[in-house]
């Protein structure tokens, strides 16, 4: 058997570039636990949701596609999404899209396909 051990192709990044808004995110940061609660613990991170859809092979969901949660909660989410939506009685696509439409830099995305107006 042949090994290639040549360096992997990297991407341009011009795709992933374009799903990327900071300043939501900060937004996001800035935003109580969306399962605000007793056990809310460690500081506030966006959570991407996943099954949002345009996940893609090196290519996370837009940063659109995003909730704020604790450390706690986030970490809770990675270890199954339809878990912890039935968990908490949740729906995460819908909350990411509600977040969306309340942030203040909702116009950056206004020209990207799919993006919630």
């Amino acid at each position: 058997m042949r090994v290639d051990i040549r360096p992997r192709h990297r991407n341009s990044g011009k795709a992933d570039a374009e799903r990327r808004f900071p300043t939501h995110v900060q937004w996001l940061r800035g935003r109580p636990c969306l399962i605000a609660g007793t056990d809310c613990d460690g500081r506030m991170e966006a959570a991407h949701v996943d099954h949002a859809g345009g996940k893609g092979t090196s290519l996370k969901v837009a940063d659109y596609k995003a909730v704020p949660l604790c450390q706690h909660h986030h970490a809770e989410l990675h270890r199954g999404a339809k878990t912890f939506e039935a968990a908490h009685k949740i729906d995460l696509v819908a909350a990411a899209r509600a977040y969306a439409a309340k942030s203040p830099h909702r116009g950056r995305w206004a020209d990207v396909e799919g993006a919630p107006r």
